[in-house]
């Protein structure tokens, strides 16, 4: 079960829960992960992702000696924001725990199924030096379990 927060009161109403997984797996947006650095500071990371509704995660490929990664070592909490930017204006954002997985076989699947997502195919060449940079350690793959999801729909306004 999602928890749902109203992110606007007053303006639209929140997505449901099959609206909120509909819009996690049909858009096809960038997300932005937001980590606090060394010195206390906010980072926003845009990313391409993958949902997996049945388990309630977020996953995003990633490089293993990125900002994030580094952020992410120090403290484990990420927020995150998927919106439309297209009126009218539609969104999920929250927080979560993030882990890494560094298991090469497993995050082929899931890039894959972030490749398929934005490029329609595994074919294009950008696809195949990603699944390189899995396979001789560069890249990994950051799970996010979301904690709640804050959502918005102002065509229901």
């Amino acid at each position: 079960m999602l928890k749902i927060l109203d992110a606007s009161p007053g303006y639209g109403e929140p997505l449901s829960e099959q609206d909120t997984k509909d819009f996690l797996t049909t858009k096809v947006l960038n997300i932005h992960l937001g980590t606090v650095d060394e010195n206390g500071h906010a980072n926003i990371h845009p990313a391409w992702y993958y949902y997996d509704s049945s388990k309630e995660k977020i996953y995003v490929e990633t490089g293993k000696h990125s900002k994030k990664i580094e952020n992410l070592s120090r403290n484990n909490m990420i927020y995150f924001c998927i919106d439309d930017p297209n009126p009218p204006y539609k969104g999920v954002r929250g927080k979560g725990s993030a882990m890494v997985h560094e298991d090469v076989n497993f995050n082929i699947l899931i890039a894959q199924k972030i490749h398929l997502r934005y490029f329609g195919n595994l074919e294009h060449p950008i696809a195949h030096e990603l699944i390189e940079a899995i396979k001789n350690g560069q890249s990994i793959v950051l799970e996010i379990s979301p904690k709640y999801y804050s959502t918005w729909d102002y065509s229901k306004q």
